[in-house]
């Protein structure tokens, strides 16, 4: 080798680029090691004349370039391409309880197979090895038992291969519980530093101890679960399980005016969509009588009071700090006003309970904030018990803590509201829960304020809260998101604190890695326009051939393909053949069009040629799906979406309603293999040349379409026009 490798160098408190470490050793190639890095910083390999490469796969790819090591990444470029998505793939088994999936995933993929790629042994089995071998026990524990079968069997194969190779790296490289860190940064450990080694999103939760973490998600039942909620669900059960800790559901149901059965009973069955084990449902409404009695107490005791001042004036002097002219009544006639407030009536409709904080505050959220107000509407719960109702502000601090919980999680859009949290605690006399911020997760062209959302609703723009255009769980996953690629995506980005503007792009990539190695392949051609082939020495009579439904994927089960004299093709795939042209029908062979027919307008009506199966596939230019002339296909209708405005992002106090995407929804009819009739309910099929879809209406009669959604696979998508 011209450039000698002088070190591959990584930070001492990181963990080690197993990967590389493992295919330098398997390749026998020298590796000295430095641990100098400074933190944070990619792993390097530093070459004698001063050169570098940077970063774990960069690395990986560089070793097995120059590896003897036969196919070491894949026998050709196509081979190589799927060694990349692995590479990609990799990094998911770091992401905490994405773990399990990503091992799922993974056995469902080698049910069939030796290796992940072709027939070798290459690096995307070594990075996938890697990265079991290095998350230690929890692999451990797994590989001994039945769970996953296949995934064991590969990685024993493997192991049993380059045994001795193998064993040395992970003896020096993995720990007990899988810190992945070198010798020399576990001997210092030993010496007083605690810290195992995190993902990017491993971070602490303040003074919590194991065993005795309790964390609630609190969703206001006036709306469905949408991608937002999602992530702070996650988190608090990644929290949990690391902590091993527990969960709580509690519905914030204290605004009647918004909220309903419906809305409980959806985001139920959402967060069991999600996977979120939790160990009880509770409701703020639960402790009405408890927070009243809290709320007359503070009049008592001089730190709330009654105020009637008109709720604009209010506002404008919390801004200003100028005290109300209530502020200073007499403990006697704030509990006369509550009564009032309490019975509902005309006097006490102008009224509302205040904390009293302080008004020159410079955080203006600590400037006598709102306790309760009057609401005469029914309760979805209780009915017309109540007739007030304790803002956020006031109940979230009070169940918090007479829950036991003790870390809540909230967005970082409340960070203001932080110190009024505590201070209400403390003037309740209730103990302290720790507060934890993480981002709002933003994603583009995506409105996730429920007020927005249930507008379309209302106005009929969208068919409801699961229409497959809505940022909803239930509406991603009509679409034809995996839940797996959702949990993965959301825990991916952590519980960072930094705001974000998320690409729709990157979940629909992470979900196509998921569907497209299971998913079965399908056959339509478009209804407008379809052309009509006739090949002169094809078959007298039908023929029908069993195929599999996925080349790759056995599970996928078989289809039944009719071939017959006369096929089907799309209109495009007409017009760009030429006569006397070479073509490739996919699964059957090669065929030469002879005859081209075109109408006055030039359109072709109808196109004939001789099949010439002997013919070799390399050589064509057009590869096309087509279907055979016969009753049995079935209608399709192919649905698919836009966003629903048409920017990425609303500027502070722009009006969505100007920014309306006109076309949101575009129908196609098409034509489709007989073997759709047996597709059920939300399954996944990949049409062949037409990209992924979700069943979203199954086979009922021949005069009533399949419905078909397009499911996005990570490139952009043009608008609908």
């Amino acid at each position: 080798m011209e450039n000698e490798i002088r070190t591959l160098s990584f930070p001492a408190d990181s963990p080690p680029p197993l990967p590389v470490i493992v295919a330098a050793k398997l390749a026998g190639l020298a590796l000295p090691i430095d641990t100098s890095l400074p933190p944070n910083s990619a792993p390097t390999l530093l070459f004698s004349n001063g050169l570098k490469l940077h970063g774990t796969y960069v690395l990986l790819r560089y070793i097995a370039r120059v590896a003897s090591l036969p196919n070491f990444y894949g026998q050709n470029a196509y081979e190589s391409g799927q060694i990349d998505e692995w590479l990609e793939y990799a990094p998911v088994f770091s992401l905490g309880p994405a773990f399990e999936n990503a091992c799922k995933y993974v056995d469902d993929f080698l049910q069939s197979r030796t290796f992940l790629v072709g027939s070798c042994f290459s690096i995307a089995d070594v990075a996938i090895w890697s990265a079991l071998a290095g998350s230690g026990q929890r692999w451990e524990s797994l590989r001994k038992s039945t769970k996953y079968q296949n995934l064991a069997r590969w990685f024993n194969s493997i192991l049993a291969e380059y045994n001795d190779a193998l064993n040395e790296v992970t003896a020096l490289y993995v720990g007990k519980r899988g810190s992945g860190k070198p010798i020399a940064s576990k001997l210092k450990e030993q010496q007083g530093a605690s810290n195992q080694s995190k993902s990017s999103y491993e971070i602490d939760l303040p003074e919590a101890e194991v065993g005795k973490v309790r964390l609630r998600f609190a969703p206001e039942p006036s709306g469905y679960l949408h991608i937002g909620h999602a992530k702070a669900a996650l988190l608090n059960q990644y929290f949990a399980q690391r902590y091993q800790g527990v969960v709580i559901v509690r519905f914030d149901d204290t605004n009647p005016a918004k909220e309903s059965n419906e809305f409980v009973e959806n985001l139920l069955k959402d967060i069991e969509t999600l996977g979120i084990k939790y160990v009880a449902v509770t409701y703020t409404s639960d402790y009405f009588p408890q927070m009243m009695e809290m709320a007359e107490n503070l009049i008592r005791q001089g730190q709330a009071y009654v105020d009637d001042t008109p709720r604009e004036q209010m506002q404008k002097e919390r801004m200003d700090g100028i005290e109300s002219r209530c502020r200073n009544n007499s403990v006697e006639e704030n509990l006369k006003l509550w009564k009032e407030m309490i019975s509902g009536s005309e006097r006490g409709l102008q009224c509302c309970l205040r904390g009293k904080l302080d008004m020159q505050d410079p955080n203006k959220s600590l400037r006598d904030p709102v306790y309760y107000r009057c609401n005469p509407i029914p309760h979805h719960r209780i009915g017309s018990k109540y007739k007030i109702y304790p803002t956020y502000d006031f109940a979230c601090p009070f169940v918090d803590a007479i829950e036991g919980i003790t870390h809540a999680l909230r967005s970082s859009e409340y960070h203001d509201r932080n110190a009024q949290y505590h201070r209400i605690q403390m003037d309740m006399g209730l103990r302290k829960v720790h507060l934890y911020e993480f981002s709002r997760l933003n994603m583009v062209y995506t409105l996730l304020s429920k007020r927005k959302l249930l507008w379309f609703v209302e106005k009929g723009k969208v068919d409801g809260w699961d229409d497959a255009r809505f940022p909803t769980v239930q509406g991603i996953i009509r679409r034809g998101l995996k839940v797996e690629a959702l949990i993965q995506f959301i825990l991916e980005q952590g519980a960072s604190k930094n705001l974000n503007l998320m690409e729709w792009d990157k979940l629909w990539t992470i979900n196509k890695k998921i569907i497209d190695p299971v998913c079965p392949r399908h056959t339509a051609v478009i209804e407008e326009g379809r052309v009509l082939i006739t090949l002169t020495n094809g078959p007298e009579k039908p023929f029908a051939r069993i195929i599999p439904r996925h080349k790759k994927y056995e599970g996928a089960g078989d289809k039944c393909t009719t071939f017959t004299r006369r096929i089907w093709i799309d209109k495009a795939d007409a017009e760009s053949i030429s006569a006397d042209e070479e073509i490739t029908l996919m699964d059957w062979g090669n065929a030469i069009v002879k005859h081209i027919e075109k109408d006055h307008d030039g359109n072709i009506t109808q196109l004939s040629g001789m099949l010439h199966l002997e013919g070799s596939v390399k050589t064509t230019k057009l590869k096309l799906t087509w279907l055979p002339e016969t009753s049995e296909l079935v209608n399709l209708t192919l649905v698919d979406f836009d966003y629903l405005i048409t920017k990425k992002k609303l500027e502070e106090g722009e009006d969505f309603l100007d920014v309306l995407n006109p076309c949101t929804k575009r129908e196609t009819a098409a034509i489709g293999d007989s073997n759709m009739r047996n597709l059920q309910r939300g399954e996944v099929l990949q049409l062949e040349r037409k990209g992924y879809f979700r069943c979203d209406v199954p086979f009922i009669r021949p005069s009533k379409p399949i419905v078909l959604y397009a499911i996005p696979d990570g490139r952009q998508q043009t608008s609908l026009k």
